[in-house]
This record gives C-alpha cells, structure tokens and sequence, in this order.
C-alpha cells in the first residue's frame, strides 16, 4: 500500500523520532511511505480556540495536501481526531468540500488503529527487555479506540505490560488548556506523574507527543529517569 504520513506539528518539531519510527515501522511491513511536503497544521489549535474560520482554512488546506492518497497515517490520536470527527463538521454545510472531507476521514488512520484494524497486524517484531506502562490519550477516545495500543505492547518480545492507575485520566496537556489554566494542568501532570511511577515501569508508553511531552517533560523536571516513548518508537526497536 501506498501510504501518506501526517506528521503532525509536535512530532515534526519536538519528537521527529516518531515520524521516522513511523516510516521505519510501516516500510519493514511491506509499504511504501510518501511525505506531502506542502502539509501543515491539521487547524486543532484554532479550532479549540474557538478561531472556527481559521480552522475550517486549515481544514481545506489539509484535504487539498492529502486527498489523492491511497491511506493516510497519523502517528497522533488528536490530528486523526480533527480529521476524521472535526473536519466533516466544519465543513457540513460546503457542498464541494463536505464530501471531500469525508472522503478523506475515511482513509486517514491513527497509527495503531492502522496497524490493528487495517492491517490486521500486533506483532511487529519488536523487543524490548522490561516493564512498560501506558497512558491511554484522549483523543484515541473520540476515535472509538482502546485496546489497540495494548495489543501491540503485549505483543512487543521481553515486554512487560503493567497496569497503570486511572489509565484512563487526562495528563493535564490538552494543547493550549495548559497554556491557559497551567496550575489545573500542572496538578493533574502530577497526578499522573505518580501514577506511572507507582508502577515501577522501566518506561512509558503513549500515543501523542503532547502527552509524551507533558508527562515526560515533568518527570525530566523531577529528576526522574524513566524512559518516554511514542508507541512507533516501541515498535520500531527489534
């Protein structure tokens, strides 16, 4: 399959290693992985800001980058979620563009959902040699996903899966909600802080680099030396 990768702003800024753990992941299956050059910002950040216009711009832009694709792959819960749920939504009432927006959340797949549901794959052949917590990001939520990140971790040879307390809680991020209230987003960082070194994993995995970032960046800040990983970076290791 020809497949296009959304690399999202995060992860071409701050993590570029996931992007290029993606590609490694995706061409050892068997795929060939084109980068749209002329792609930028999916438009979430204006969007949840309430900038509706700015967003709907950004939203055209995106499909008009990625609608001659075959699949596209987002190594990120929050850009496929704008994509696939926001994108429709914005554009519902455009004659042209609606039917282009859904044809293009039709075949734009979080990472993991891609592997899982699409291809139909939980081992890659990855190793990794020690515990590993997960913390369930919330834009997989929107997406229906769930269990799919664990399938693949469970699957990693020399892992370890441990549960994590309130798995299910936000890490406090939400993209400019901690810019905005950062003493309710630093208290709940915190929390999850706790959380994932009460389980005395050897590192922590997720699936969005805001997540990565918030929770890896506290713990940098703690003085804790717990590996954070994307969950492409797990799988790509073998």
């Amino acid at each position: 399959m020809k497949i296009a990768l959304m690399i999202t702003c995060l992860g071409d800024v701050l993590r570029p290693g996931v992007g290029q753990a993606t590609v490694q992941l995706l061409r050892r299956l068997g795929h060939e992985v084109e980068f749209p050059e002329s792609q930028t910002c999916c438009g979430q950040p204006m969007f949840n800001s309430g900038f509706t216009e700015l967003a709907r711009s950004q939203a055209k832009h995106t499909i008009g980058v990625f609608e001659e694709a075959e699949a596209v792959v987002t190594p990120s819960g929050s850009c496929a979620a704008m994509v696939k749920v926001e994108f429709p939504h914005l554009l519902e009432d455009d004659r042209e563009w609606s039917p282009r927006s859904q044809a293009l959340a039709a075949k734009t797949f979080e990472f993991t959902d891609f592997l899982v549901n699409q291809l139909g794959v939980t081992d890659v052949g990855a190793k990794f040699h020690g515990k590993v917590a997960y913390h369930f990001a919330c834009h997989l939520r929107m997406l229906g996903l769930e269990n799919e990140p664990r399938q693949l971790i469970e699957s990693v040879e020399g892992a370890t899966f441990v549960p994590l307390a309130r798995q299910q809680q936000c890490c406090g991020f939400g993209g400019s909600f901690s810019v905005r209230y950062p003493e309710i987003s630093g208290a709940m960082v915190d929390d999850k802080m706790t959380c994932v070194l009460q389980t005395g994993a050897d590192a922590l995995v997720s699936t969005d680099a805001g997540c990565l970032m918030n929770i890896g960046g506290r713990m940098h800040r703690a003085g804790y030396g717990l590996e954070v990983l994307h969950i492409a970076e797990l799988l790509a290791r073998h």
